[in-house]
């Protein structure tokens, strides 16, 4: 997807136990420079409220509950994540096509549409992993293209990939559909739990739209300098720096 300059590409994911430490970190960061993700962890712990506290403060959400269940359900939870303000919500992929398409007409007719993705192979997942479960294909980015394409068809914004399917995915999806990358570690930063990674210059290069960046940045001494070292990775993939 082609953004604007000045639209941020870094979703700092808010991965703290409690509001008061997610809440303590906030002022850190300039809601002009990111997004933020608030994920189960945080969202069970805190709530709605803590999502609109937010929210008043100038940061965009997106909303990681990655929902999977019967169809009305997740059509009722993406309705309700819309009246809520988010920016971003999603859905698990292999929850299948009449689910993905009763969330995309849930949020169709909001007043405040939010982006509406789905997750295709969570990137802790290896080939071994995918094997146990019966979730066919060569290989993990196999599996990912094609989860991909049946969230577009059933009129998703996009999908959640790993940095490592952006490539394929970008060649078969135009500019359209948003690529959101979890597993991005700068250069120096250890992978942590993520198997498949990649740097924030490589993601952006191979096609990624959204980076999702968690302990880089949260964990980092001066987390606006470690944003802002991130931007210019990304402005020079771009070519424009």
């Amino acid at each position: 997807m082609s953004l604007p300059p000045s639209e941020p590409r870094v979703i700092v994911a808010l991965d703290f136990p409690s509001a008061g430490d997610a809440a303590a970190f906030l002022p850190r960061l300039d809601p002009t420079r990111c997004r933020v993700k608030v994920g189960k962890e945080l969202f069970v712990a805190a709530g709605p409220g803590f999502v609109e506290q937010v929210q008043r403060l100038g940061f965009e959400v997106f909303l990681d509950l990655k929902f999977h269940d019967i169809p009305n359900t997740v059509a009722q939870a993406c309705d309700a994540a819309a009246k809520l303000g988010v920016w971003m919500v999603n859905v698990h992929a292999s929850g299948g096509r009449k689910m993905m398409v009763a969330a995309a007409d849930a949020v169709a007719k909001a007043a405040h549409r939010p982006k509406l993705i789905a997750v295709t192979v969570l990137t802790s997942l290896e080939q071994s992993d995918l094997d146990e479960v019966g979730l066919a294909g060569p290989t993990p980015g196999d599996a990912a293209v094609r989860l991909a394409a049946l969230a577009r068809d059933s009129g998703l914004d996009g999908v959640v990939c790993s940095a490592k399917e952006a490539g394929a995915m970008r060649e078969r999806f135009d500019a359209t559909f948003a690529l959101v990358t979890p597993g991005i570690r700068p250069a120096d930063a250890a992978a942590d739990d993520q198997a498949r990674i990649a740097t924030p210059g490589a993601a952006v290069a191979a096609g990624a739209t959204y980076l999702v960046i968690g302990r880089p940045i949260t964990r980092a001494s001066d987390p606006a300098a470690a944003l802002a070292a991130i931007d210019t990775e990304i402005a020079v993939a771009v070519g424009g720096g």
